[in-house]
Order: C-alpha cells, then sequence, then structure tokens
C-alpha cells in the first residue's frame, strides 16, 4: 500500500496519507465567532473527535457542551443536564423550534453514555452542526449585532 505526507496549502501541516485513510483526518464543523474560550474549546474537541475517528467522543461532547453553555450564561454548576436545557430555553437562548435539536442532541448523548453503542460518524457529524447552529445563535450572532447596529448591544 502506498503512502505519501502532503504539506496543506492553507495551514502548512503535513498530512499522512494511507490508502484510504488520512492522519490527522479533517474535523467536521466550522469556527464559531465570539464564543467563550471554554465552550470553545469543548466545541473544537468535539470537532477533533471527528478528525481523529473518535465518533462516540465527539458525541458525548456534543451533550456536554449544552450544560458548559448554560453555566457560561448564567446558570448554577452543578445542576442536572435537564436543568440546564431548561434553563437556556427560559432564558430564551434556545428558541421554540431549536428545542427539538436540544432533544436531538440528549437521546443520541445518552445512547452514548449509557448505552452499549458505538456512534457513527454520521451521528457525530449531525449533531456537531447542530451545536453549531446553537452556539452561533447563542454567542455568534449578538456578537455580530453591535457592528451592524452602531455600537448598541442585544440582550436577551
Amino acid at each position: 500500500m502506498a503512502a505519501a505526507i502532503y504539506v496543506c496549502p492553507h495551514c502548512k501541516r503535513p498530512t499522512f496519507f494511507e490508502g484510504e485513510s488520512q492522519q490527522p483526518g479533517v474535523s467536521f464543523g466550522n469556527k464559531v465567532n465570539h464564543i467563550s474560550p471554554e465552550v470553545d474549546g469543548l466545541y473544537q474537541e468535539a470537532r477533533r473527535c471527528t478528525g481523529a475517528g473518535a465518533q462516540t467522543a465527539a458525541v458525548l461532547a456534543c451533550r456536554k457542551i449544552l450544560m458548559h453553555t448554560a453555566v457560561d450564561k448564567g446558570a448554577a454548576p452543578g445542576k442536572s443536564f435537564v436543568e440546564y436545557v431548561e434553563y437556556l430555553s427560559e432564558k430564551g437562548y434556545i428558541t421554540p423550534g431549536a428545542r427539538a435539536w436540544v432533544d436531538a442532541i440528549r437521546t443520541k448523548g445518552n445512547e452514548a453514555n449509557h448505552e452499549i453503542k458505538v456512534m457513527a460518524a454520521s451521528d457525530a457529524q449531525d449533531l456537531l452542526a447542530l451545536v453549531e447552529m446553537l452556539l452561533k445563535i447563542i454567542y455568534e450572532f449578538p456578537g455580530r449585532a453591535p457592528k451592524l447596529t452602531g455600537g448598541a448591544t442585544l440582550t436577551v
């Protein structure tokens, strides 16, 4: 089997290719701006998990991101997952239409955590896409508002 190392023209880092596999793999998802460092660290960890083929870990991290986001937005530490989701909902961070997204994250996260089941790449990618959109709604778009409104901030 032929192997090769190529340097990415964008990041200037090497990637090792052997057959159909590559190391490091490509992380799924996109950067979210105006996000707190702790939540961003966990989000980037979930993304890196997908690139490393650690799909179950990525799913678990997606569930945990919701908890960290709630605490970052003012919820008290040490609460249950349900209490964190309720906090985000009550404070308007989760829109009524996004409740289904959060439920999908909860359900898959529970499967990964409480069942003897390995998550597929599609599971991790689906959840990361939902988390990314939630983080954009909660952090990125409100962070863009001052630029668009001449410095006035929006509060939720």
